[in-house]
């Protein structure tokens, strides 16, 4: 599960502006990194089409660019792979969109740039969130109880092979007692021929 990019716009009219975002291109080979960025920005800006008001998720092979575009205009976009759950990345941009508006004057959204901006919780909410277990409790809930339910079945497993174990030697234990009673019994007639005198 990875995090690629997180960002920041407004939604205008006319056009849509990116107004911040953090990058994680730390996988891609160094060469490729400023293409890849490029081209997270342009679809960032693409996506962002989507009515007000509303969530999308849209998936491009094997990313999921997931998308929340306020009432407001102020809109978010995360760029994960497709294991990364919507549940969380869609809790990371609302969260995000609230600190944002609440740091940055609705008046700088329409004319605002990365460079003029001052915003910096993206960066640490990128890397905090790149393990969904540990940012989000519901998912680190979730991740306990699948733990759980596996060493579960383990034990029942290991309780079923025991019983199977145990039924043997039950039965071994009978052909053994009555094995050593033919022997008590054998042994018995082979002593009571020669009496002692």
């Amino acid at each position: 599960m990875k995090l690629y990019s997180l960002s920041v716009l407004y939604k205008g009219e006319s056009k849509t502006v990116l107004l911040k975002a953090a990058y994680d291109v730390s996988s891609f080979s160094f060469f490729q990194r400023s293409s890849v960025q490029e081209f997270m920005t342009f679809t960032s800006q693409l996506i962002v089409g989507a009515q007000r008001g509303s969530r999308a998720s849209v998936k491009e092979q094997e990313y999921l660019c997931h998308v929340y575009v306020r009432n407001d205009s102020l809109a978010g976009v995360v760029i994960a792979d497709s294991e990364y759950p919507s549940r969380v990345a869609f809790t990371l941009l609302e969260k995000v969109l609230d600190e944002f508006s609440k740091q940055v004057d609705r008046i700088d959204w329409p004319t605002g740039s990365p460079d003029t901006i001052r915003y910096s919780g993206l960066d640490s909410q990128l890397s905090r969130y790149q393990n969904p277990r540990e940012a989000d409790p519901m998912t680190k809930v979730q991740a306990e109880l699948d733990e759980t339910k596996i060493i579960l079945h383990n034990t029942m497993e290991s309780l079923l092979e025991r019983g199977e174990k145990l039924d043997d030697l039950v039965s071994k234990s009978e052909v053994l007692g009555i094995q050593s009673k033919a022997f008590y019994k054998t042994a018995r007639k082979q002593n009571s021929c020669c009496a002692i005198m």
